[in-house]
C-alpha cells in the first residue's frame, strides 16, 4: 500500500508510515516513518495531530481495524487543522468492526448472512431445534486476521473452544474493542459451503458508489487471500451494489462473501483497504491514485476502471532488512 501511494504521488508528495512498533515492513518502503503511541493511549491523537502539523501531512489513511473508530471520532478535529482523515463515519465503522452489529445490519437490509449466535446457550438451543448443525465457527465478535477463530465439530469442542476464544481475546489487542461488552465478545456462527469471493466496493468521498470489483478467492492463509482472480460475477456484484448504497462508507469497503446454492451470503466487511486490494490493483484499478485526486480536487480519468478480467494473481513473500528501524531489539 505504501508503494501504491508513492507511485500515485510521484514527485508531488511523500508517504509517511506510522506504527506503534518499529517491526513493520512498511517502514522499509516509506519516505519517512514514525513510531506512535498505542491507538488507545490518551496521547495518540495529540501525538498524531502534532506530527502531521510538523510534517505538513495533509491526509491520514488507516489500515488497521482498531484505529478506525478512534480516528473517526476525531475527523472534524483534524479537519479543523487542515488534515483529512480518509475514514468512514463511526456508524459505518461500528457495523463493520462489530460482527454482531453486522449480522443485525444484514437482517435489517434483507442480506443473506450465516446464522450467528452471541451466547453458548442460544447456539445450543438452535442446535437442539435443528436450526443449525455442526460444524460451527467460534470467533471474536471484534476480530481480524482469523485470530482466535476455531471450528467446533461437536459439543465438547464447542464448549472448550468458546472459552479458548474468550481467553485469546482478553490476552490480545482484541480486548480494547471488546471492552465495552466483554461478556458478549464471542460469536458462534454457521459454517457456509460454497465459493468464497472478495469484493472491493469503491465509494467517493461523498459516499457515492463508483466501482465494484469482484475477486474469486483461490487460496487463503491465516485469514488473508494468497491467490485470487478478478472476475465478472453478477450475483456477487449485485451484493456489492446494494452494500455501496446502504453502508455509508467512503473510499474502500472490503467484503468477504460466499456464493452458495441458496444465494450470496455476506460473511464480513472491513471499512478500509483489505488484504485483497492488491488483486484489484493488479487488474488495473488504482484507488490510491483516485484518493490523491479526490483530496487535491482533480477529476478522475480511468483510475477506477478494471483493465483485465480473469488474470490470476498470487502474493509473494520477500525478505527485507529492517535493522535501522528495530534498534533496541535483541
Amino acid at each position: 500500500m505504501v508503494s501504491y501511494f508513492k507511485e500515485a504521488l510521484g514527485s508531488k508528495g511523500q508517504v509517511f508510515a506510522g506504527n506503534s512498533s518499529p517491526l513493520s515492513p512498511a517502514f522499509y518502503y516509506a519516505d519517512n516513518t514514525v513510531i506512535t503511541p498505542l491507538i488507545y493511549d490518551s496521547a495518540y491523537i495529540p501525538f498524531l495531530l502534532d506530527f502531521c502539523r510538523k510534517n505538513k501531512i495533509q491526509a491520514v489513511i488507516p489500515l488497521f481495524d482498531i484505529d478506525l473508530p478512534v480516528l473517526a471520532r476525531n475527523k472534524e478535529y483534524f479537519l479543523q487543522n487542515g488534515i483529512r482523515l480518509v475514514v468512514s463515519d463511526e456508524d459505518a465503522i461500528a457495523i463493520c468492526n462489530d460482527k454482531w452489529k453486522c449480522y443485525k445490519f444484514c437482517q435489517e437490509n434483507q442480506i443473506l448472512t450465516p446464522a450467528t449466535y452471541i451466547s453458548l446457550q442460544s447456539a445450543k438451543k438452535a442446535l437442539q431445534q435443528g436450526t443449525v448443525h455442526y460444524p460451527l465457527y467460534i470467533k471474536p465478535r471484534w476480530g481480524m486476521g482469523s485470530l482466535a477463530v476455531y471450528q467446533a465439530d461437536n459439543e465438547l469442542e464447542l464448549d472448550i473452544l468458546f472459552q479458548k476464544t474468550r481467553k485469546k481475546i482478553t490476552n490480545s489487542y482484541l480486548k480494547y474493542e471488546a471492552s465495552p461488552d466483554i461478556e458478549n465478545c464471542v460469536l458462534i456462527q454457521e459454517k457456509l459451503n460454497g465459493q468464497e469471493y472478495g469484493i472491493d466496493i469503491i465509494n467517493n468521498m461523498d459516499g457515492e458508489t463508483l466501482q465494484i470489483v469482484v475477486k474469486k478467492k483461490i487460496s487463503m492463509r491465516s485469514g488473508e487471500t494468497d491467490c485470487a482472480m478478478v472476475v465478472e460475477q453478477e450475483e456477487v456484484k449485485q451484493l456489492g451494489k446494494k452494500l455501496g448504497k446502504v453502508s455509508g462508507h467512503i473510499a474502500n469497503l472490503d467484503v468477504d462473501c460466499f456464493l452458495t446454492d441458496k444465494g450470496v451470503y455476506l460473511l464480513e466487511m472491513n471499512a478500509r483497504f483489505g488484504g485483497g486490494y492488491p488483486f484489484t490493483h493488479m487488474a488495473g484499478v488504482n484507488l490510491p491514485a483516485a484518493i490523491v485526486k479526490w483530496l487535491t480536487g482533480q477529476p478522475l480519468e480511468d483510475e477506477l476502471t478494471v483493465k483485465t478480467f480473469g488474470g490470476m494473481y498470487h502474493k509473494d513473500i520477500t525478505i527485507i532488512d529492517i535493522s535501522k528501524y528495530s534498534t533496541g531489539y535483541s
